[in-house]
């Protein structure tokens, strides 16, 4: 019974860690956005997102190993704050976030 337990803690240390650096991403790239790109696609302002992703690796970061200073299920709600933004707000974000190009000349190279 011992060993499966301390692969049970080990599977889930692992969840809990994957769940921070997801957090964590969706923060980042949260951050290079600039704030008229939210409003442009129609969702929440930048920092209405950025208070929600803060908290989210907040939690994420106190739950993950080998701290576990919260409950586990706790440590859930972050993956459901991060996946939202990665998959909703990111991708229709991401259209008006993107750096103007100067036009492409003959020394711009490729092919």
């Amino acid at each position: 019974m011992g060993s499966v337990r301390i692969i049970q803690l080990f599977v889930f240390g692992a969840l809990l860690l994957v769940i921070f650096g997801l957090s964590a991403w969706a923060l980042i790239d949260l951050l290079v956005r600039p704030a008229s790109a939210f409003v442009s696609a129609g969702k929440r302002t930048k920092t209405f997102w950025g208070l929600i992703l803060g908290a989210c690796v907040l939690v994420s970061f106190l739950a993950a190993p080998p701290a576990y200073l919260i409950p586990v299920y706790l440590a859930l709600l972050p993956a459901v704050g991060a996946a939202v933004y990665l998959t909703d707000v990111r991708p229709a974000v991401a259209p008006y976030s993107r750096r103007r190009r100067g036009p492409r000349g003959p020394s711009s190279g490729g092919w």
